[in-house]
Formats: structure tokens, C-alpha cells, sequence
């Protein structure tokens, strides 16, 4: 029986933080840099300027023309996926607007997945694959498998589970479990 591995969609599939940069720069009138951006993460925001975020991110496009956070990650889930079962477990209860753009993302970026294994979810407490890559400790907090921080300056304080470094070092990763098999 072959193991399975869910993979989290915004920053360790796609790069949300490039986009939300400019929608939160918009909102409060500031001048961040992506990288300033990732590493204070998402700024305290008034009401009204919470408000506005989610109108932005509710819009039906906002989430269908992410870039890639990684090229290398298109070669690394379909090698994975020759071995593995994959899925996608996607948080998207705070973002309801955001259902048809992340399906329409994933099936133009990663066309040899499952559809039937993209998962819109909430807590990841629900998923039950033997593995879960997530750049989020409290969704791994959560997950009863073998977690997997995909490493991000936002969670560098975090020392609880194994850090993936980008695609390479989950390519890496899985490379060194099938060896232990």
C-alpha cells in the first residue's frame, strides 16, 4: 500500500505573499517589500482595513493567478506523485471566495493530480495521509501524521518539527524515507 503525503497550497505551492504584498501595501498605504513583508508576516490591521483584506481576497480571481513559490515544485510533486498518493489540503474556510480560483490554479499548474485529492479544509486535523507538508506549525500542531515545516522566515522560530528547505529539500526528504522503507 503506498503512503500518502498532503501538501498545503499557499506559500509552499504558491506564492501568496507576492500578491498579498501589493493588496496589503494598497490597504494600508505602505511600501512594503516581499521579503520585509514574510518576514513581519500579515501586519495588525484595524476593522475596516481587515474588511477591505477580505473583499480583496473573496474577489473569485484574486487566487487564480498566483505565481509558483518555486519552479522546482511542478518536477517534485509529479516525481513524488509517481510514488506516493498526493494531495492537496488547501485551508479556505476563512476565504470561501477562493474555491474556484485555487481548483483552476491547481489543475493548470499540477494537471497529473487527482482532482478527487484536493481537499479544501479548514483545521488539517481532518486530513489522514502519513505525511504534511505545511509552512503553518499550528496546521501541523494539528495533523496526527509526520509533519513537515516547509521553512519560511515567519516560522524560522519554530524547532518542533523536521524543516523542509524549498522543493529541493522535500525532494531531498523523500528520497532519504524511501531508502528507510
Amino acid at each position: 500500500m503506498r503512503q500518502s503525503i498532503a501538501i498545503d497550497m499557499d506559500q509552499v505551492l504558491a506564492n501568496m505573499y507576492k500578491k498579498m504584498v501589493v493588496t496589503i501595501n494598497g490597504i494600508l498605504g505602505t511600501t512594503y517589500t516581499e521579503e520585509e513583508f514574510l518576514k513581519t508576516s500579515r501586519q495588525q490591521l484595524t476593522m475596516e482595513q481587515e474588511k477591505e483584506l477580505f473583499i480583496a481576497l473573496n474577489e473569485p480571481s484574486y487566487f487564480r493567478d498566483f505565481e509558483l513559490l518555486e519552479p522546482d515544485a511542478i518536477d517534485v510533486v509529479r516525481e513524488l506523485n509517481e510514488r506516493y498518493d498526493i494531495y492537496i489540503a488547501t485551508a479556505a474556510m476563512e476565504v470561501p471566495g477562493c474555491f474556484t480560483a485555487k481548483y483552476d490554479w491547481l489543475r493548470e499548474h499540477f494537471p497529473f493530480l487527482n482532482p478527487q485529492h484536493f481537499v479544501f479544509c479548514g483545521n488539517k486535523a481532518v486530513i489522514h495521509t502519513d505525511f504534511l507538508i505545511d509552512d503553518n506549525p499550528r496546521q501541523l500542531r494539528a495533523f496526527k501524521g509526520t509533519g513537515l515545516l516547509f521553512d519560511m522566515p515567519y516560522n524560522a522560530h519554530v524547532d518542533e518539527f523536521e524543516r523542509v528547505h524549498g522543493w529541493q529539500g522535500v525532494r531531498e526528504y523523500f528520497l532519504k524515507v524511501d531508502v528507510l522503507k
